[in-house]
């Protein structure tokens, strides 16, 4: 029977690959147990912060160090066990590699989970401006590499921070004001802004089987004082798309299931807008005079935390110009690098693995460079995996400077061309966008944010009449994009809100439908997310957003096609289609509605006029 953490695949997943065991599968080229055991020693600590609240810390030492080692330091709300001086991690490290360099491997407890003191925020906004025992979580990394760095024997005064997932949302956190010996830091998937891209929203749209999942698995009260990670959430069922259907409004996920236990939902649902509450936790504007050396990680087919990947990259490159800055990006879902060889994704397969390159050619180096002095560390900007060619490339910026924008219109006729149409044409696609039957986001039945979805095939939607797709011509010369994905719709409603969810696909000669990219907009959000606005019934409006990069080569033989459709559920809860605070909807509120794109809707792309390198 599979472990009850199997199917989680929400904001949990692969925080820390090494301290949490039922989340992961090891990979074969992990070392065993027993080696762990013979080279290192194990101790757990309390460090007091600087408020006096005491974080629950565990260290690993080499036992035979030659000389003094770097300390690798990575902080975590999932759990930083196993606990006791006789229970050894399963991994040490971000890597298969990194247990035979012999760093000092630290994993902590961050405050208010499991075994550490005080109470625990998601996200923790970062103060501006603290006195001296005001504390974050940028407070607590420095306090605890100060710690580190006098009470572990055999350290050489370096400080490498790491994490996936939330655990990446910590290791940015320690960039900023960062202590004087933190020298590199890794962000793996991170979260940065829970309100326009990462696991809980998408520009405003709510992301219902992630955070639904999380907040019943590892977002409730505890009996101790700190919040701990329990089971799985039992639905019954193995139809979520159902089981949320019949749950009605999001109000009631409170009353029959959380019961008031889960604050993080709680306070989301007291926050429908992107005011005071969600700004606080975007931790962007604060990566600013970033001095350690940073090495952002992401997928192309994370399901969780690529906005934040991209976004956190992007951050510091705008606002820490002269920081040693890159990124990798490879044809991973959450989190796949540390879990198994990345040769696959899904249905899609990559011809060879994907994973040890990273960690032996680009992971390892950038540490033992930074922290031991070895070795040089010459490196592009970005790494990047192309899909379709399916080989690495290098750039020395990210996107690549000789992508160009290029628009493609969805035309009359269910054509997709890349030619202005006629500004005469006053011509629609309509279909009934029913809340009581919102378009499904993969084939088969789930009740979670399958962690693949991006790789499966699209064909299940193609005999829905409430999903519209516009046609490129088969190609004769390969199409690489590169960068993000621009929708610029004209769109019309006869209700006063909806959703617009557009995909980009790339139909392969055999007819799998490969979902290159997709994304969605709540209307309401489109000129402000802080201030929300009602659609005017039956009049065209302009609605533009920004998707999450791509590099992705449709080869010859291939086409593009665009679909747009007003629901993509349970993965996006389902609107009203009337404007109402829809964390407060009631269930009279829900009303189908007549849905348009009107001819000048287009998507904006980035293109490279090149022949992909065999």
């Amino acid at each position: 029977m599979a472990h009850p953490f199997a199917r989680l695949t929400g904001l949990l997943l692969l925080s820390l690959p090494w301290s949490a065991a039922p989340l992961v599968s090891q990979r074969a080229d992990w070392p065993t147990d027993q080696y762990l055991r013979a080279q290192y020693t194990k101790r757990e600590v309390d460090i007091a912060m600087r408020d006096g609240i005491a974080l629950h810390t565990v260290i690993y030492s080499p036992r035979a160090a030659q000389g003094a080692q770097p300390i690798l330091l990575t902080r975590t709300p999932y759990s930083a066990g196993p606990y006791g001086p006789d229970q050894y991690a399963r991994f040490l490290g971000p890597g298969p590699k990194f247990a035979a360099a012999g760093y000092h491997f630290v994993s902590q407890d961050v405050r208010g989970r499991y075994r550490s003191q005080g109470a625990f925020q998601h996200m923790t906004p970062n103060r501006r401006n603290k006195g001296p025992k005001e504390v974050d979580e940028s407070t607590d990394t420095y306090d605890t590499i100060e710690w580190l760095v006098h009470h572990v024997a055999g350290n050489n005064g370096r400080v490498g921070l790491w994490g996936i997932s939330y655990g990446g949302f910590f290791a940015a956190e320690g960039l900023i004001d960062a202590h004087p010996a933190l020298k590199a830091v890794s962000p793996q998937a991170p979260q940065a802004d829970w309100f326009m891209g990462d696991d809980t929203h998408h520009n405003g749209a709510f992301f219902l089987t992630s955070v639904f999942n999380f907040m019943a698995s590892c977002g409730r009260r505890g009996a101790g004082p700190a919040m701990t990670c329990g089971k799985g959430f039992d639905f019954g069922t193995d139809d979520g798309y159902r089981f949320f259907v019949d749950m009605g409004p999001l109000g009631n996920a409170d009353e029959r299931y959380f019961r008031g236990e889960a604050p993080g939902w709680t306070e989301m649902m007291e926050h429908g807008n992107y005011d005071a509450f969600w700004q606080a936790r975007n931790i962007l504007p604060h990566l600013v005079k970033v001095r350690p050396a940073v090495l952002t990680v992401g997928g192309w087919y994370d399901a969780n935390n690529f906005y934040g990947a991209i976004k956190v990259f992007e951050a510091i490159e705008r606002q820490s110009p002269t920081t040693d800055n890159a990124i990798v990006i490879g044809p991973w879902t959450h989190g796949q690098w540390a879990r198994d060889s990345g040769r696959a994704a899904g249905k899609l397969e990559f011809g060879a693995p994907t994973s040890p390159y990273y960690h032996e050619s680009i992971l390892l180096p950038f540490f033992e460079h930074h922290l031991k002095g070895t070795g040089p560390w010459r490196h592009p900007k970005a790494w990047v995996f192309e899909t379709g060619t399916n080989a690495w490339r290098t750039f020395d910026a990210w996107p690549p400077r000789e992508a160009t924008a290029r628009s493609y219109y969805l035309a009359a006729g269910g054509q997709l061309d890349g030619n202005l149409p006629n500004d005469g044409d006053r011509s629609a696609e309509s279909w009934v966008s029913d809340p009581a039957n919102p378009v499904p986001f993969v084939g088969a039945k789930s009740t979670d944010m399958d962690p693949d979805y991006m790789g499966q095939d699209q064909r299940f939607t193609e005999s829905r009449p409430d999903v519209i797709s516009y046609r490129g011509a088969v190609l004769r010369e390969p199409l690489t994009i590169a960068g993000a994905v621009r929708p610029v719709l004209v769109v019309s409603t006869s209700g006063t809100d909806g959703d617009w969810v557009v995909k980009v696909i790339d139909v392969h000669p055999d007819g799998f439908q490969e979902l290159v990219r997709g994304d969605v907009i709540r209307a309401k959000f489109r000129t402000s997310m802080e201030h929300p606005e009602a659609m005017t019934p039956d009049q065209p409006t302009r609605v533009t957003f920004e998707m999450p990069d791509v590099f992705h080569t449709f080869l010859p033989g291939h086409r593009m096609v665009v679909q747009v459709q007003g629901s993509w559920f349970p993965l996006v809860d389902r609107n009203p289609q009337t404007f109402v605070d829809i964390y407060r909807a009631t269930l009279e509120d829900f009303k189908a509605a007549t849905q348009r794109v009107h001819r000048g809707s287009r998507i904006v792309v980035n293109a490279i006029d090149r022949k992909p390198v065999p």
